[in-house]
């Protein structure tokens, strides 16, 4: 009998430090109304002291996930960890999370997809648990934006999108009928890659970081905003349709779709040009803004807890981002 892995559990953090719109116009010229208007974000979270990394919001997120899936830290075989903000350069962010996990030994694989990161985690977990060659795989999608951002005129348009938090999802043999990872489709495309990037420090130059470029702003992410709306709102969608087709269902089958929140007008795009009601689709990014691997995890997580999705609900998820990558899959959970 073929082995299908699921969703076992979900769980996710936040730092407690709320930071508004209100609050990034005393830093930059921007305003609540101009940030709102064009991203649909009210507030965001930012840690709240120097030495937090990546690994600590998703410890917390990660033992939520444990729990509601039953398991124990011990249980766990395997770790991969989704994140464009690791702690530090290298070692990965895998590594902290299973040493402060209290599991040696275990494997820890770091994912770099940006945006996309959750799904192609998701996608290497499912086929690991289907292969039999791990039971009990934790992902954590997990970001600390706010220490890399410029928070001037200039970098003003990257700056107010994105926050810091963490989602986890632990990942094993499904247990009922129906229940499992249905579908996941994977998707990248470079030529896009200097529309949405940090382009310094990098190994490709000698030296990798000059005083320069940190003139120049070229250590801050930069973005072609226009661009990444135009593939977004066509590559969602088109990756959408596609696994739901080959997970044997309807958009009408679906009960929550659950979008990377990199935008709150792409979304609303993209869930028209779908066909799912408002009432059908996570948003946070009002809450949260822009949390990159940690966005689509956080979702599944508050819905499971607020009663929108449990066990039996088909869930949709779709991401688009840097480099470009776009991906989608649907789970019965």
């Amino acid at each position: 009998m073929t082995k299908r892995a699921a969703i076992l559990g979900s769980g996710h953090y936040v730092p407690t430090r709320v930071v508004t719109n209100d609050d990034l116009a005393k830093l930059m010229p921007t305003s609540d109304e101009w940030i709102h208007q064009r991203t649909g974000i009210r507030e965001r979270r930012f840690i709240e002291r120097t030495g937090i990394g990546a690994s600590d919001l998703a410890l917390p997120a990660a033992k939520m996930a444990l729990e509601q899936a039953g398991r124990d830290v011990k249980d766990v075989d395997a770790v991969i960890f989704a994140t464009l903000s690791p702690d530090v350069n290298f070692p990965g962010s895998g590594c902290f999370l299973t040493h402060k996990l209290g599991i040696p030994g275990v494997p820890a694989l770091d994912v770099r997809n940006q945006c996309s990161g959750f799904l192609y985690s998701l996608s290497v977990a499912d086929a690991w648990v289907r292969a039999g060659v791990y039971k009990n795989v934790l992902i954590a999608g997990a970001e600390v934006h706010s220490t890399g951002m410029e928070f001037n005129e200039r970098g003003r348009d990257v700056a107010v999108l994105f926050g810091d938090g963490a989602g986890c999802v632990l990942v094993g043999e499904a247990t009922r009928d129906g229940q499992g990872v249905h579908n996941v489709e994977l998707h990248a495309d470079g030529v896009g890659a200097q529309e949405l990037w940090v382009e310094a420090p990098a190994s490709m130059y000698i030296p990798r970081l000059t005083p320069e470029m940190l003139e120049e702003g070229r250590h801050f992410p930069r973005m072609n905003g226009k661009q990444v709306f135009r593939w977004a709102t066509e590559k969602m969608p088109e990756v959408a349709h596609s696994v739901v087709r080959r997970a044997g269902l309807t958009m009408a089958d679906i009960d929550m779709f659950v979008p990377h929140q990199a935008n709150m007008r792409i979304n609303q795009m993209v869930a028209a040009k779908l066909g799912i009601p408002e009432d059908r689709v996570v948003h946070n990014i009002e809450r949260y803004g822009n949390t990159t691997a940690a966005t689509i995890p956080i979702g599944i997580s508050e819905s499971w807890r607020e009663g929108k999705i449990g066990p039996g609900s088909r869930v949709l998820m779709a991401a688009f981002g840097a480099g470009f990558t776009w991906a989608g899959a649907v789970a019965v959970l």
